[in-house]
């Protein structure tokens, strides 16, 4: 369930050409603060989805409430 929501939202994800060849910007903006930036296209994609995989780690820790992607739900269940 984990691959298939990190695939999900990485479907999700935009990226922009910075100005003067600065290299790529990618975020995902349903995701606050899950966004890179890298010289190359393949690597901002790399880093950002290491960036997503660390928020989702972060949110799950905190209890926060993490938002759905195409009808897949992650959080921690508590045992019956």
């Amino acid at each position: 369930m984990l691959t298939t929501y990190i695939t999900a939202a990485m479907r999700r994800a935009r990226y922009e050409i910075l100005p003067e060849n600065e290299g790529y910007f990618g975020t995902i903006d349903m995701l606050p603060g899950v966004w890179a930036n890298a010289a190359s296209l393949e690597v901002c994609r790399d880093q950002l989805q290491e960036v997503l995989e660390e928020w989702i780690v972060l949110g799950l820790r905190m209890e926060h409430e993490l938002p759905e992607i195409d009808g897949i739900r992650l959080g921690i269940q508590e045992a019956a």
